[in-house]
């Protein structure tokens, strides 16, 4: 465990001695358990140590060189940077690195260009959709008239032709595109041929992939999306928030929902963190990252399949694979707990119509970003199949075996002892 980590903990300790426990507790976790969550990864120490620096004091409201409070010259500075950069990496001709979230960039771009009760299509939540793309208990879903599209039964995979007509019949302002839970590569250029077909806007929300996109193993949603939103804590491996790309025309319009429109003043120390990542993000290490990400989640998806579990479209195209439990015997909230329980973390999940509630799901969600990061390869995935498929077959039978060779795993792979995090 790197020192400088370790001592998180302990100086916090020092101050509040129940805070400090527990961020020490959580670093102790994170070591000793494999995080196959697919939304999770893990930070460099300079993003890290950009997040609990001095910028955290600054108020910035505004934009650089545009701003409500004095003394921000150093923070235009890293403003400026971030942008660049997020630009550069995207290919993209307008960024705004404001956003505190994946959910607060999304409803930034709904707020720029929607009334309430304009027409949406997004993707349904259960065929891999999120919250943000219209579900009912989401401020999306109340604002707006969401319309959903679904993935096809059989293939679990979007049918492009039945979207197109399901946009024509609806003739949405906005079709949202983008999944948490979607295994396969998204065709934008499809996407916005049938947005043009039905005179739609077209957002890509690549929350999940937009580290692929970068290191081209993704195609980018650029220049076929208007807007582009993503967090930068998933596959591009930064800091926990959000961020918008879009075209030049629409900069201001962007820039004015995000500030003043819905949010007050930016994070700055995150900001500059953001502007780490993205700088780490156009490394070649970065690319060699990315790849080995797609190829262990390949590798571990192949081997569920060999052991029988069945996965949602079959496989996968990036990092993220979703099994389906149906035929096991186990629900998703069962599995989540069971593997938990020997310090494998993942997350139940809903699948293509799916008839159990949310809080129970006959799938479970996992990716391979965070083994990735530490240093996992090939074997540790094949192992990682096995420890799974044991927790399924008889888990009172198999638990401490897996929770021995968890461990032993862990101890092989430290956190911040490897390369990329040097």
């Amino acid at each position: 465990m790197h020192q400088f980590s370790k001592n998180i903990g302990s100086f916090v300790f020092q101050f509040d001695e129940e805070i400090g426990k527990n961020i020490s507790c959580e670093l102790a976790r994170q070591e000793n358990n494999l995080e196959l969550i697919a939304s999770e990864n893990l930070t460099s120490l300079a993003v890290m140590a950009a997040m609990g620096s001095v910028l955290t004091n600054k108020y910035a409201e505004g934009y650089p060189k545009k701003r409500y409070y004095g003394g921000c010259e150093f923070v235009d500075n890293i403003e400026n940077i971030a942008t660049q950069r997020a630009c550069k990496i995207f290919c993209a001709e307008h960024a705004n690195v404001q956003p505190h979230s994946g959910a607060s960039a999304n409803f930034a771009v709904y707020f720029a260009i929607l009334k309430p009760g304009d027409k949406v299509l997004g993707m349904n939540l259960s065929s891999g959709g999120h919250l943000t793309h219209g579900s009912f208990v989401n401020v999306s879903g109340r604002y707006f008239n969401f319309h959903h599209y679904d993935v096809d039964p059989i293939t679990h995979q979007i049918d492009y032709e039945l979207l197109y007509e399901k946009a024509l019949k609806i003739k949405p302002k906005l079709i949202v595109c983008g999944a948490s839970a979607y295994p396969r590569t998204i065709n934008f250029k499809k996407f916005k041929e049938i947005a043009s077909a039905c005179g739609a806007y077209l957002m890509a929300d690549i929350a999940h992939i937009a580290g692929l996109i970068v290191a081209r193993l993704h195609p980018n949603p650029f220049p076929f999306a208007d807007f582009v939103t993503t967090t930068t804590h998933k596959t591009l491996r930064g800091p926990r928030s959000g961020l918008i790309l879009c075209k030049k025309k629409f900069a201001k319009l962007i820039d004015s929902a995000v500030f003043p429109g819905t949010q007050g003043g930016p994070l700055m120390h995150v900001v500059a963190a953001k502007a780490i990542c993205f700088k780490e993000a156009q490394t070649e290490e970065f690319k060699k990252y990315s790849k080995r990400v797609v190829e262990n989640a390949l590798t571990l998806s192949n081997q569920l399949l060999r052991k029988g579990i069945n996965l949602i479209s079959g496989g996968t195209d990036n990092h993220l694979i979703l099994l389906d439990l149906r035929n096991t015997g186990v629900t998703g909230k069962e599995l989540q707990n069971f593997l938990e329980s020997v310090n494998i973390t993942t997350n139940k999940n809903t699948i293509p119509g799916e008839k159990l509630s949310p809080f129970i799901t006959s799938g479970l969600r996992i990716g391979t970003p965070f083994v990735t990061t530490r240093g996992f390869g090939f074997r540790e995935m094949e192992e990682i199949s096995e420890f799974i498929f044991m927790a399924i077959k008889d888990f009172d039978k198999n638990k401490n075996w897996i929770k021995k060779e968890v461990c032993k795993i862990c101890k092989k792979y430290p956190l911040y002892k490897i390369k990329t995090m040097n």
